[in-house]
């Protein structure tokens, strides 16, 4: 493994021994779980969850606490974050591969010096040059191909099962078809031509390009407020010798001591108040100055996403916008359409004709009893359930003063009064009164929400065990329910409170989320045995080890320092497993044995 020494430390540094050979796609790149994007700036916490570096700052400053967004543990002092380079090499990589995408493509006919690709044809499965494009544009037969601005990655464009061009996306499974597709298996979907929904995805990239823009004017402005306000502060902190000065003046001029007196109390006095002033100012500095360096961050990570943002929304390339591996950066998931079931609803409560809508009517209606039907609390689910894969959903919950969302496993107890816990198969947040929060565990956690929610989203992930809530609006992370365990189907689930006069309905909404990233590259080795990571684990300074080996390098090493970078540890860091990473070298050597099973 490791020993003490400069050599040994010097042979780990992965860049110099690590072949391209090694670099793999992964197909299950975690997600921010803050933000449900791929990560930016990934930093690790001690307790060995990862987060965008922004989605964390930004989460720690408006907590009153410094715990784990994912398993809550508290930490006594907030860690120095600092990033996770192999996760930030993971991100580089599949960014690398989508620009590679999109480099030159040249004309498959020239024989030497090839020329520049002005059109692919799908039917031909070949690029070609302006010369050689001719006979598409001239010979009858050829016209009829169907014909797209050059690309590198053609098979790309071809369905793998017809050998047919992709020319139709299917908007019930997300995912571009050929003709033969809706004969069979997506007969009766519902399907348009890419260019219609491409146009559609790039509608969403403006709103969502237009938004970014706002959040960075957001923030330049909250920086010059606060920049306005430390003048203020500095004088809010001279009051108190100001009245101090004026109530020696008042003692003196009415005799009340005498000269000496004042004097000594003056001296006294005078030093404690500087001294109270001057650490009173340095820590409004100190604050006023980390709130802007992180505000700043935040603005350079949204400047890069504006600019991305941009670049896409430009391409001519319809897979690039529909498909998952070449857009934004974001992994599938499916955006549920979700229509309440009225077979479910508890009979106070009334749904809208569309089923879209859910009020409590106040009044009990005689409806057909059946095993499906809430009869204790006033409840209503989704038609639809689901048992794997990603899901998400949006709620309008503008104007209300109680609700309750989330997702129930379909054996929920349905007839009685029972506890609203995960064991008891409730995964929910409430608000009982206005701006009174709570997410349903075992016990109940209070929430404290800067601002009161106008839009829930619900996201989760079956596999991972996570349900997360988000307020859609304000773009932030409400609670997330983690490492749950689900045997069984899952379905939203809704109650809309007490009858608010009739008003105020909890509205399901469309969702602009159409997709988070799925997919990175990079190899997952670690630069002290050279081999695939094994119980990965992740250092204050943000570089990453086998938990085994780091340990047996530290246990033969005079002192505690990092074995790449060397920063030195006054502490021994407590090594817990880096989940992510985990995942990753899983999912790779799941990869490895496929291939090899493959090749035998």
């Amino acid at each position: 493994m490791g020993a003490s020494g400069k050599d040994s430390g010097s042979s780990c540094i992965i860049c110099s021994n690590i072949h391209k050979k090694t670099i793999h796609y992964m197909r299950c790149l975690k997600l921010c779980s803050i933000c449900l994007e791929v990560f930016s700036d990934p930093v690790s916490t001690p307790c060995g969850h990862n987060f965008c570096k922004i989605c964390l700052s930004t989460y720690w400053n408006n907590s009153q606490d410094c715990r784990c967004p994912n398993c809550k543990e508290t930490f006594k002092q907030r860690p120095d974050l600092k990033i996770n380079t192999t996760l930030r090499d993971v991100v580089d990589e599949h960014k690398k591969k989508c620009h590679e995408e999109q480099a030159e493509v040249v004309c498959d006919i020239c024989s030497e010096g090839k020329l520049k690709a002005v059109k692919s044809c799908l039917v031909c499965q070949s690029s070609y040059c302006e010369t050689h494009l001719e006979p598409h544009l001239r010979v009858s037969g050829l016209q009829k191909h169907k014909l797209i601005d050059p690309v590198k990655n053609l098979l790309d464009y071809i369905c793998q099962k017809h050998d047919r061009p992709l020319g139709l996306f299917c908007r019930d499974d997300q995912t571009c078809v050929c003709l033969i597709c809706t004969d069979g298996e997506h007969k009766n979907h519902n399907t348009v031509p890419l260019e219609e929904e491409t146009e559609e995805k790039k509608i969403e990239l403006l709103k969502a390009q237009t938004d970014v823009q706002q959040m960075i004017q957001d923030r330049i402005k909250k920086i010059q407020d606060i920049k306005h306000s430390a003048e203020f502060t500095r004088v809010s902190l001279n009051k108190p010798l100001k009245k101090f000065i004026c109530y020696v003046f008042i003692c003196f001029i009415n005799n009340v001591v005498e000269f000496s007196d004042l004097m000594r109390s003056v001296e006294r006095c005078q030093s404690e108040l500087l001294e109270m002033m001057e650490e009173k100012q340095k820590a409004a500095e100190k604050h006023d100055e980390d709130v802007i360096k992180d505000l700043e961050q935040e603005i350079t990570e949204l400047k890069k996403r504006n600019i991305e943002l941009e670049q896409i929304s430009h391409t001519q390339h319809h897979l690039q916008l529909i498909q998952v591996p070449t857009s934004l950066s974001y992994a599938a998931i499916k955006v549920m359409d979700v229509t309440l079931d009225p077979d479910t609803a508890h009979p106070e409560l009334i749904l809208s004709d569309d089923e879209k809508q859910v009020r409590h009517g106040g009044i009990r209606h005689k409806l057909p009893d059946n095993p499906k039907r809430f009869d204790g609390y006033p409840i209503v689910l989704g038609k639809e359930g689901f048992s794997s894969g990603r899901f998400y959903y949006e709620v309008q919950v503008k104007g209300k003063t109680q609700w309750i969302l989330g997702v129930v496993r379909e054996s929920i107890n349905r007839k009685e009064f029972i506890t609203l816990t995960p064991v008891k198969g409730f995964w929910a947040v409430i608000m009982i009164i206005e701006n009174y929060y709570l997410a349903l565990g075992d016990p109940p956690v209070s929430l404290s929400l800067s601002v009161k929610p106008l839009k829930v989203g619900v996201f989760v992930d079956y596999e991972e065990g996570l349900v997360s809530f988000y307020d859609v609006d304000n773009r932030s992370h409400i609670y997330s329910f983690t490492d749950q365990s689900f045997t069984e189907k899952l379905y939203p689930y809704f109650c809309p409170g007490l009858n608010d006069k009739g008003k105020n309905p909890l509205i399901i909404t469309p969702s602009l989320l159409d997709y988070i990233s799925h997919n990175a590259t990079r190899s997952t080795h670690v630069p002290i045995c050279l081999e695939v990571f094994s119980d990965p684990v992740s250092t204050p300074c943000g570089h990453n080890f086998c938990k085994i080996c780091l340990s047996t390098y530290w246990n033969n090493s005079q002192d505690c320092r990092c074995p790449n970078c060397k920063e030195t540890f006054k502490q021994r860091p407590d090594l817990k497993i880096n989940t992510t990473l985990r995942d990753l070298v899983d999912e790779h050597k799941k990869k490895t044995l496929e291939r090899q099973s493959e090749a035998a």
